[in-house]
């Protein structure tokens, strides 16, 4: 059975990993005003957070349109037995939304799954990369995507934010909040749970945010696969898969660069670990 992987953007894989594993990305949007890009496509990682950083106007995102689902859909069922497509936690965006609207445009009686990840940047990632695995292990669609779902209380994730301020931007937040941790001097630390942005700690001074990240590896057992994501601070990130090296094997440890679509309401300087156990 030839099942196809399908997801959006916000997964954050980078495009050799995706083509390398049969994943088809579709891009979400960002816009500057009139000016409207597709995610990784027509604006890459470093334009966009130069940009973010010097334009006066805040950016926005967009979901991928039905029509954007639909197209990838007609497409691939031409040769597939089913089609699982995993997308951004459906209380962060309305991509899952979206998607279930290609699904109904799509002229075909191939099957295809729209599946909420409750997740969102390598958590999703680190999940479309397993669901390949499973694709290709059994007999049928529904078995895939019930072991898919299976999969989500597997990813674990925790972030570490240098400011409130483009949360509060993106809408994410309120300002009031944002001032006041800007006041505060407070970084936050994030989880995803039940497919929402949980803040679970903070703190002062950034070095000690990275240490809780490096716990939050060390205390987490049976671990599969282990992903850092960065936005503008790769030396960072890189320093952190090599104290991690003693616990997990360091050429197992992926480094992934924050899409624009999350660094609208991220911002630069974030880390954020994403682990899938067993």
């Amino acid at each position: 059975m030839d099942f196809k992987i399908v997801t959006d953007s916000t997964a954050d894989l980078p495009p050799q990993l995706a083509e390398e594993l049969g994943i088809t990305v579709v891009p979400a949007y960002v816009r500057f005003k009139n000016e409207v890009y597709r995610d990784r496509i027509d604006i890459s990682e470093d334009e966009f957070y130069q940009r973010l950083l010097s334009d006066p106007i805040h950016p926005s995102t967009e979901p991928p349109t039905p029509k954007d689902f639909a197209d990838v859909y007609q497409k691939l069922s031409q040769e597939a037995d089913g089609i699982i497509s995993i997308h951004i936690s459906s209380k962060l965006s309305a991509t899952c939304n979206s998607a279930l609207r290609g699904k109904e445009l799509t002229e075909t009686e191939c099957p295809i799954k729209v599946i909420d990840s409750q997740t969102v940047t390598m958590g999703l990632g680190l999940l479309v990369a397993a669901a390949t695995k499973v694709s290709k292990s059994r007999n049928s669609i529904k078995q895939v995507a019930e072991e898919v779902r299976q999969n989500i209380p597997s990813i674990r994730m925790l972030g570490l934010l240098d400011t409130l301020k483009y949360l509060a931007r993106g809408g994410r937040i309120s300002k009031t909040r944002a001032l006041l941790g800007s006041l505060l001097a407070i970084k936050p630390i994030l989880t995803i749970k039940n497919g929402e942005l949980e803040q679970v700690d903070y703190v002062r001074k950034r070095t000690d945010g990275i240490d809780k990240l490096f716990d939050f590896v060390k205390n987490t057992a049976n671990i599969q696969d282990l992903a850092i994501v960065y936005s503008t601070t790769f030396d960072e990130a890189q320093a952190l898969a090599e104290r991690m090296g003693p616990i997990f094997a360091k050429d197992m440890i992926r480094l992934n660069r924050l899409g624009p679509a999350l660094g609208v309401h991220s911002g630069p300087g974030i880390l954020f670990i994403a682990l899938r156990v067993k």
